[in-house]
């Protein structure tokens, strides 16, 4: 039976050799290489376009993965997330070579600066026709820290305190500093813009003073789509604040589900709707035209799969050196200054009983790192599909891949014609339309959405000051 709703379909990538496909880069199939190419991204997007994805999800981090035996050596002779690039350089191109695909980039609240950043995305929302979104991090790695003027990172809540300030910022930039009337264009009396709707923000805050107006005009949706991926009690009090798309991840279908309806009891104290918010969960699909094609598949590509680079991952994530530990060995839980969550997943929010190991959260037989792997032929993935959604309370997938861009060819192929078929994935509109409306049915900011309520003290402020 067709369900109510369409899930929301997001690819997962990152500028890299490698994502979360630790080794694979070696594998003939793969062309992660090419990721320092602009036609490897264009031709990307235009796949997930055709293949009827609403997303490319990039993720991004500012330093290399050094927690592991204490420095890079592992990371960079793995590939494992590194080398790295910038993913946002990229999405213009991206945009201009499709009508419907939107594009969630990951950008640092730590490492970043309000005004810069509010002026990058509105730009990028004007390219796009408002297929923008922003996946908002507040950063984990000490090496980013450091390479960038720190001696170590800030703590853990600290990092959300600021990023609560510069969404503050941003807000008042994007949604209250220019008037939908500001630019008039009237070539009559010679004035493109009137200056009386144009406004500044005054902003004095704690981390950030920005006295301005917004230098760019407003774009389709203002405000980017705002993702958001922190799963710490910290991180899901953020994102029941500011996210519309929240990227959930666990390891089993329970405790993502428990994350999820922590977030929505969040959003209601936060006075926002629950349904304002949607939530994807990242899975791994190898389909192929069977059971049996797909099976194989998967033994091949386990033939090139790389351990030590989901444990150097995994060590850069949580803050925890692995090295010394046996893969056998059980994980038991720290307090970090890093990722707490995804410790947390194989630790507290456990519901086995008896501890995860490395071996057994990161080299499962048969999967791919620690999320979801469905293996199988268009029926079999449709109905894994189908039940895993059910039974995590999520909205939608992003769709890692273990070989890039077949791992994204074959599902769009195989699988996303099985989908159309179950009423899971939605037929293109004839027109396209933005990223938000895409999410939510209307390109602005639901009115229940705290942007507004900052917006209007901004508001009030102005004209006490005046």
């Amino acid at each position: 039976m067709p369900q109510a709703q369409p899930l929301f379909l997001s690819a997962f990538t990152m500028s890299a050799v490698s994502h979360l496909n630790y080794g694979l880069w070696r594998h003939p199939d793969d062309r992660s290489w090419r990721h320092t190419e602009l036609e490897h991204w264009t031709s990307l997007a235009a796949t997930l376009e055709d293949g009827g994805f609403d997303t490319l999800f990039i993720a991004d981090a500012l330093g290399l993965l050094d927690t592991y035996a204490g420095n890079a050596a592992a990371s960079l002779r793995t590939g494992t997330q590194s080398p790295l690039d910038d993913p946002l350089l990229a999405v213009s191109a991206m945009a201009a070579c499709t009508r419907h695909l939107g594009f969630g980039v990951t950008v640092s609240t730590t490492y970043e600066h309000p005004y810069l950043l509010a002026r990058k995305f509105t730009t990028l929302d004007h390219l796009s026709q408002g297929r923008i979104g922003w996946n908002i991090v507040t950063s984990q790695l000490d090496s980013a820290a450091r390479n960038l003027g720190l001696a170590q990172q800030l703590d853990h809540d600290e990092r959300y305190d600021r990023a609560d300030e510069f969404m503050e910022v941003v807000y008042k930039l994007w949604e209250w500093s220019w008037t939908d009337d500001a630019v008039v264009r009237d070539r009559v009396r010679g004035i493109y813009t009137d200056p009386s709707k144009v406004r500044p923000i005054a902003h004095h805050g704690r981390w950030y003073r920005v006295p301005d107006a917004h230098l760019s005009e407003p774009s389709p949706q203002r405000t980017p789509l705002l993702l958001q991926a922190g799963g710490s009690p910290r991180g899901q009090a953020f994102a029941a604040r500011h996210a519309e798309l929240v990227f959930v991840a666990g390891a089993h279908a329970e405790g993502i589900r428990r994350g999820v309806e922590a977030t929505r009891a969040l959003a209601v104290q936060a006075g926002r709707d629950p349904r304002a918010i949607r939530f994807i969960a990242p899975v791994t699909v190898v389909t192929g035209a069977d059971d049996r094609e797909a099976e194989a598949k998967l033994a091949d590509y386990r033939r090139h799969y790389d351990a030590l680079g989901a444990v150097v991952h995994y060590a850069a994530s949580t803050g925890i050196d692995f090295s010394t530990q046996d893969l056998d060995a059980p994980l038991v839980h720290r307090d970090t200054n890093a990722n707490r969550s995804l410790l947390a997943h194989f630790t507290q929010d456990s519901t086995r009983d008896r501890p995860w190991t490395l071996r057994e959260a990161l080299d499962r037989p048969q999967g791919f790192g620690r999320h979801k792997t469905i293996v199988g032929g268009p029926a079999r993935v449709a109905d894994e599909l189908q039940a895993w959604l059910r039974e995590t309370g999520t909205d939608g997938i992003n769709l890692a891949a273990i070989v890039n861009p077949g791992s994204f060819e074959d599902f769009a192929h195989f699988a996303v014609p099985e989908l159309r078929r179950r009423g899971l994935v939605a037929e293109r509109p004839a027109e396209p339309t933005t990223l938000r409306e895409r999410v939510f049915g209307q390109p602005r900011l639901r009115a229940d959405h705290p942007a507004h309520a900052i917006a209007a003290r901004a508001g009030s402020a102005s004209e006490v000051s005046a």
